[in-house]
């Protein structure tokens, strides 16, 4: 039960066991515990990240639990971020996981002197909270991961170079959300995270648009970000 080797052995299948091992020292910040937020905490706490800070401020709702995939009716009004640790930390005995019930500014200015994170992930759904995230990962030379749903639309970036900047004018508020497609982009992001955790090669600085159009299709279409 306590055998890391066996609990990732289909992961150790695919790149072997050293490269598992190295995904145990790796931290990530995941920001925003909702739709997004539990499909990345899922995905990545079960691949093998062997750290990971919550940050949400928010309780669970009821009209939550259809895309918030971590939690049910019983989670209703307790803190996400708690939560969802809860949760991760039952399915993975080898994961370390902290949860922080505060805004994403509150946490920067009072929680990050002794952290150091390999990447961060954006599970928010707040333009301006994204430009300060990007601001402070580039103060610490971190990368992060940008990742919004709408409808059965979304968008997927990692962030190194690029600037966040030209997203800065384009806050609105989704008119609905297909739970499948948050999962889809999650999935996306959580793809990226770990190849990158893995030292696999990915995409930098290019956005990644995903959408279904009128007639059922899948399009995927990729922009180099400035």
């Amino acid at each position: 039960m306590n055998n890391w080797k066996e609990y990732f052995k289909r992961e150790i299948q695919l790149w072997g066991e050293e490269t598992q091992e190295s995904l145990l020292k790796k931290r990530v910040l995941i920001v925003g515990a909702g739709g997004l937020g539990c499909s990345l905490g899922v995905a990545l706490g079960g691949s093998g990240v062997g750290f990971i800070d919550i940050v949400d401020f928010d309780e669970v709702a009821f009209h939550n639990i259809h895309r918030q995939i971590a939690f049910d009716k019983d989670d209703v009004g307790s803190p996400k971020a708690s939560c969802l640790a809860q949760k991760l930390s039952k399915r993975n005995p080898f994961l370390r996981v902290k949860s922080f019930e505060m805004g994403f500014e509150e946490f920067i200015q009072n929680y990050t002197k002794s952290s150091s994170y390999d990447l961060i992930l954006d599970a928010t759904d707040n333009l301006q909270i994204r430009t300060k995230i990007d601001q402070w990962a580039k103060s610490k030379k971190i990368p992060w991961i940008y990742g919004s749903v709408e409808g059965f639309l979304g968008q997927v970036c990692f962030f190194e170079d690029a600037s966040f900047e030209s997203f800065a004018n384009k806050n609105h508020t989704p008119d609905g959300i297909a739970p499948p497609m948050v999962m889809q982009i999650a999935s996306f992001q959580a793809n990226l995270a770990l190849r990158y955790l893995a030292k696999l090669p990915i995409q930098k600085d290019r956005l990644f648009f995903i959408y279904y159009n009128n007639r059922g299709e899948q399009i995927l279409q990729q922009f180099k970000m400035p």
